[in-house]
């Protein structure tokens, strides 16, 4: 079904690609912060969602057509970035559903929903991401094997290694959390978040 010489080389790579920090992983640390792991769980649904499909497409070589297009990927970045900036004000005032709530009060839930569209739009929304998957997924498909297993398997296993990752960005999110409520500085880790989530949105219209 597939090569293991070359997942041998697969499984490192793309572990390193995942768990180097970038947009989905700050994503996740600061909804760990402020929703806590198992409602950041929808946010990773999104993202990995996402992330299949890029891989897939780009393989397919849709990616090729959709960077001749920078247009489609303006709209999502602008929609995206708008959206994370807007959370980031409402943060860095200590407002709003991801705002870090005090020790005596309860932290405010964004819509599941909410955070699945987040998780997408900021996965596909990266055409580093789709030149990426373009230019390093295929080179470790052998091309005297069954295309679809090769590439079905390739996938799952990138996924795998996107929620092991956002998962552990995740959990130290929600300590750095629980640390700065207990040290009552709440304000400080909102304003952290908050530029995080600035970061996160520049990062996205500059990318």
């Amino acid at each position: 079904m597939v090569n293991l010489a070359l997942l041998g080389a697969f499984i490192p790579t793309f572990l390193f690609v995942s768990i180097t920090p970038g947009m989905c992983m700050t994503l996740a640390m600061t909804l760990g912060m402020s929703q806590g792991v198992r409602r950041t769980f929808w946010m990773m649904w999104g993202e990995m969602l996402g992330v299949a499909l890029v891989a897939i497409l780009a393989v397919c070589g849709v990616a090729a057509m959709m960077l001749q297009f920078p247009e489609v990927f303006q709209g999502f970045k602008v929609v995206g970035a708008a959206y994370l900036s807007y959370i980031g004000v409402q943060m860095w005032r200590a407002k709003g559903k991801l705002a870090l709530p005090k020790a005596d009060q309860t932290a405010q839930l964004m819509p599941r929903r909410t955070l699945f569209n987040q998780g997408f739009i900021t996965a596909v929304s990266n055409p580093k991401g789709w030149a990426f998957h373009m230019a390093l997924l295929p080179p470790f498909i052998d091309s005297q094997l069954t295309f679809w297993p090769q590439l079905l398997v390739l996938v799952a296993i990138i996924l795998l290694l996107e929620f092991l990752s956002m998962l552990a960005y995740a959990s130290g999110g929600k300590a750095l959390g629980a640390f700065f409520q207990q040290q009552n500085k709440v304000q400080w880790l909102n304003r952290i978040a908050a530029s995080l989530m600035f970061a996160v949105a520049l990062w996205m219209l500059l990318g």
